[in-house]
């Protein structure tokens, strides 16, 4: 339901002029079952875009999205709060997954910034190899997106061009290669890879 609300959302959006929304692998991730799915986050919009993409997904999101008023009912009912104790947010991924869900995680923990190197902290890593789940990589590209990103001021937003939202799956992952690998030598790995991915998408 909220997949649905969230891409008429976006078909508003483009019906305004505000964005353009350019994902032409749309059936491949509609396609997608028991992947976690990491992606570089350049805006607000980002869980929007990738959720109008992926019907059943959940998501690791804030905890601090516990205490807000508007939102605490909505998080805590439908995802997984990355404040919880790692061992349930395992417990509670292994049972999404199981159903066929897909897990969807930005990995750096905030915004990309927009300038500067992107640093991806290691708890998607850690997931995909407790898992066992293959990772697809996503990139977010298309214009800049000013006023919706990292650091930007309140209100602002881009003046010269309409907001492009180019959604693109770079690479799947398969954990398994890991396998019999020290723990932290893996994670170290897996989540270099991801970088390295996500720092330099190909534009297929």
């Amino acid at each position: 339901m909220i997949s649905g609300w969230f891409g008429i959302f976006i078909r508003m959006m483009e019906i305004l002029g505000i964005v353009i929304f350019d994902a032409e692998e749309a059936e491949v991730f509609k396609g997608f079952k028991s992947k976690i799915v990491v992606s570089n986050h350049p805006s607000l919009l980002d869980m929007v875009m990738i959720i109008s993409l992926v019907p059943n997904a959940d998501v690791i999101v804030r905890g601090s999205l516990n205490r807000n008023i508007i939102m605490a009912g909505v998080v805590t009912k439908l995802y997984i709060l990355n404040s919880a104790d790692f061992d349930e947010i395992v417990t509670a991924a292994k049972e999404s997954l199981g159903r066929g869900n897909n897990i969807i995680i930005f990995p750096e923990g905030t915004r990309t910034p927009r300038s500067g190197e992107m640093r991806l902290k290691k708890g998607a890593a850690r997931l995909a190899l407790l898992c066992g789940a293959e990772i697809v990589t996503a990139h977010i590209g298309g214009t800049d997106k000013y006023g919706l990103g990292k650091k930007d001021p309140f209100f602002s937003f881009n003046h010269r061009e309409k907001y492009i939202y180019r959604i693109k799956i770079q690479k799947i992952l398969n954990s398994d290669k890991y396998t019999g690998m020290e723990n932290h030598r893996a994670v170290k790995r897996l989540n270099s890879e991801m970088l390295e991915i996500l720092q330099n998408p190909v534009d297929r």
